[in-house]
């Protein structure tokens, strides 16, 4: 392979993905352990392996995307930086009070469900400042106080000062001020101000995500700038691009200055390269569900577009940042099964991860993951996992198990069969959560498996929710490194609005949008990338007058532009609220966001096809739900598979980044692009 490369590189709890393409479209990749400790080895490593394996230097790489888990990990894990906050007088413990909301009223102990653990009480200070809801200056900034309460949080050993004032989103002044008055006295510490990363009402919601945004400057600060030195080490002359909670790139330069919008970068490039893969087969309606080894993402795709949110949940906290509507939940190949003080079994959400992995991957672990139940239960084969690149002990598998069923009392396959049984059950319950809690029956959508664990647990998924049919993509296991290959890079930018609908007048809307073009248009041009086909879209974020919560609205620019967003909002209201009526609203914030690039394809793997080897299947014994005694399973190699080739459960399918276990009353066919098109036969 000579010609230039395109690489896609996808960082999972347990596996990177990496997924090259060349000029022709044709993909090839591999999968390589996480290194936990230091993720940019992994990302590196894969250099030497391209070359390795393909003869392709660094150089010739001509554009590198990326996917990453850092900013997320450092949230879960409570790795962050020490950080400093900095409110108007009377508010710096709205971090700490947060919302009346709570979600365990019956708890023995009630915990806070805010997030004070960003900035705890020694480290929150404010400032005497004031300004209006009208943006109106009533009190002058105590600039020597700023620079006092500054120096008290440098003393203690902050890296970072978040600043959120009162009404900044109108009037950024105050706050423009004082960042700038903290870097010039501290040049060393980190400034991160709530009018440049959130410019919107609502305090508490406001203030956390300015505080997420300067926990995990640092950190990405630093992974990337690690990354980019070694990527120029190694060679590669292009800029990094870095994938957006919302599905979009953007250079990794502009990352560094926005951390807080890589928070579901990895999951982002699997829902985009699913719904590729779907609208291939001609299905507009899809649920994903991406199972690694440490988690499970599930979202879902309407009418051919991924949902977008603009405020989401991580860890249980607010945070008003646009992104793809996902779900996660602490299942996947590594979770540990564990007895609960009932001697209950459970299964996750604490993970072996790649170090030390599950107990079979023989590096020490020894507690029973969800991956060595499939072992024991014949669904992986040792020789063929990840393409027999990982030298893997069955026994150890087994011996994980038993030790967890000699505390139940239990035979080891039993013991393997309810690990499997709790865990779909649980991420059938997360697929819940993202159709029939928003009004949807899962029933009447398609299910798309992916990452290394998706093909395995797919049928008994369907079967769980009667959902009738199944895509595997050709690769599954990597797709969401390869969904980076087609997404477009995309910035955004929005503001505090706060207009009657009925007081707004078009031409000073588009007069407040032409300002947000602008600042999308500055950092446009930081991008490497064909600007002639660029898209530009403006949402709304509407509310009924009175109302404490918004829709988010596309906003279409024409004469009747306004009464057509008043009409697509009814219309939303009564979509998501059951309910809707005819009463005057209004505009909170506004939005645009501006698209270039990207594509609606992929590639293909160049070599898909075993001619020189087509064996018939071998067999081998499995136990599945219908069949606890254990059933005599057909085995096939997927890049064995020719189009219209037809398999019926029970049967196994392998292939390099994942196994496919087709359950009885399933049946399988081969489509034209390679896609494996599970169907449940009804005749049984």
């Amino acid at each position: 392979m000579s010609n230039p490369l395109q690489v896609a590189v996808d960082i999972g709890g347990t596996f990177t993905d990496v997924v090259t393409r060349n000029t022709q479209g044709e993909l090839k990749y591999f999968k390589i352990p996480t290194t936990r400790t230091n993720e940019s080895i992994a990302v590196l490593d894969s250099l030497s392996r391209i070359e390795e394996l393909w003869g392709v230097q660094a150089s010739a790489i001509e554009r590198f995307m990326h996917g990453t888990t850092v900013a997320t990990n450092a949230i879960l894990e409570r790795k962050g930086a020490r950080l400093g906050l900095i409110t108007t007088h009377g508010f710096k413990d709205v971090l700490a009070i947060g919302r009346q909301m709570r979600h365990d009223l019956y708890g023995v102990q009630l915990r806070s469900e805010a997030p004070e653990f960003l900035a705890p009480g020694q480290y929150r200070k404010e400032v005497v400042e004031r300004i209006a809801a009208n943006g109106e200056i009533l009190v002058p900034m105590d600039e020597e106080q700023l620079l006092a309460v500054a120096g008290q949080l440098v003393e203690i050993g902050v890296e970072v000062i978040a600043l959120c004032f009162l009404f900044s989103f109108v009037n950024e002044a105050h706050e423009k001020r004082a960042k700038e008055l903290i870097q010039e006295h501290y040049p060393d510490i980190d400034v991160t101000a709530s009018y440049e990363v959130d410019p919107a009402f609502r305090e508490y919601e406001r203030t956390v995500v300015t505080a997420f945004d300067g926990y995990v400057k640092p950190i990405i600060e630093r992974y990337l700038t690690r990354l980019e030195n070694g990527l120029a080490k190694k060679g590669v002359a292009t800029g990094m691009q870095v994938m957006q909670s919302r599905g979009g790139l953007m250079a990794s330069e502009i990352a560094r200055s926005k951390p807080v919008r890589l928070f579901l970068s990895g999951p982002a490039g699997g829902v985009i390269g699913a719904r590729i893969v779907a609208e291939e087969v001609g299905a507009s309606n899809i649920i994903t569900v991406d199972i690694g080894g440490t988690s499970c993402d599930i979202a879902l795709i309407s009418e051919g577009k991924a949902i977008i949110r603009s405020e989401g949940v991580l860890d249980g906290y607010p945070l008003r940042v646009p992104m793809v509507d996902v779900n996660t939940i602490g299942s996947g190949g590594g979770s540990i099964a564990w007895l609960d003080t009932a001697g209950g079994l459970r299964v996750g959400p604490q993970s072996a991860g790649s170090e030390p992995g599950p107990a079979w991957y023989g590096r020490g672990g020894q507690q029973a993951t969800v991956t060595d139940a499939s072992v024991v239960l014949g669904y992986i084969d040792p020789d063929s996992f990840s393409g027999g690149s990982f030298v893997l002990q069955t026994d150890l598998a087994y011996e994980a198990i038993e030790r967890l069923a000699q505390k139940m009392s239990i035979g080891v396959q039993e013991t393997a069969l309810g690990i499997h049984r709790i865990i779909n059950a649980q991420m059938a319950e997360g697929i819940r959560l993202v159709t029939i809690q928003q009004g949807l029956d899962p029933r009447n959508f398609t299910l798309v498996p992916l990452g290394g664990g998706g093909a395995l647990h797919a049928t008994a998924l369907a079967r769980e929710l009667g959902i009738e049919k199944i895509i595997i993509p050709p690769f599954p296991g990597v797709l969401a490194a390869a969904g980076l290959l087609a997404a477009p890079v995309e910035h955004e930018a929005s503001e505090a609005y706060g207009h009657a609908l009925k007081n707004t007048e078009l031409e000073q809307l588009k007069e407040r949008l032409a300002v947000l073009d602008a600042q999308c248009a500055a950092l446009m041009d930081k991008e490497a990338v064909d600007k002639k086909n660029l898209k530009i879209r403006y949402y709304a974020d509407v509310c009924y007058i009175g109302q404490g919560y918004t829709l988010d609205v596309e906003l279409h620019i024409h004469e009747n532009a306004l009464e057509r967003l008043y009409e697509d909002f009814v219309e939303a209201h009564q979509r998501v609220y059951g309910y809707a009526s005819r009463a005057p609203a209004r505009i909170v914030n506004l939005r645009s966001v501006h698209q270039a690039g990207g594509s609606n394809e992929i590639g293909m793997l160049s070599s898909n096809k075993n001619e020189k080897e087509e064996k018939q299947p071998g067999t081998r014994r499995i136990r599945v739900a219908q069949f606890p005694q254990g059933v005599e399973a057909n085995v096939y190699r997927r890049d064995c598979l020719h189009a219209a080739t037809q398999i019926s459960g029970p049967a196994i399918v392998e292939q390099v980044d994942t196994t496919i276990l087709i359950e009885p009353g399933w049946s399988a066919t081969v489509d034209d692009k390679d896609n494996l098109i599970i169907i449940r036969d009804t005749t049984k």
